[in-house]
């Protein structure tokens, strides 16, 4: 496995946004659900839903807006903060690769051989 760059947007004692949240946001938008967002990330649907509050009261808006269930089902909709969180991340995150590239490459030169084949 090649060494790789996370980063995490840290406010407090809660984390904000992270990698994990963004992919969660993401299967939000494919899904229309945020269960279906779960099943697809292996989680279950209260862990999905944890995060999904923590995004939601870590911006000054909801990232996620979610309708109950009824003999119509239930579902989530990402609001246009969360595009536009998604957008920024994905930018920063790219960024971030871009510029750490060269730092990367002599970390993973230096890494024991069994290591760098995982």
């Amino acid at each position: 496995m090649k060494p790789r760059l996370t980063f995490r947007l840290i406010l407090g004692e809660t984390i904000a946004l992270g990698p994990g949240k963004i992919q969660l946001l993401e299967a939000i938008r494919e899904t229309g659900s945020i269960a279906g967002a779960g099943r697809r990330m292996q989680m279950s649907y209260k862990r999905a839903w944890h995060l999904v509050d923590t995004m939601n009261r870590c911006f000054k808006s909801p990232l996620v807006e979610a309708s109950k269930g009824g003999a119509s089902g239930g579902g989530a909709a990402l609001t246009p903060l969360a595009e536009e969180i998604i957008v920024l991340y994905r930018r920063l995150e790219a960024r971030a690769r871009k510029a750490a590239r060269a730092e990367l490459e002599a970390l993973e030169a230096r890494l024991a051989p069994d290591i760098r084949e995982d």
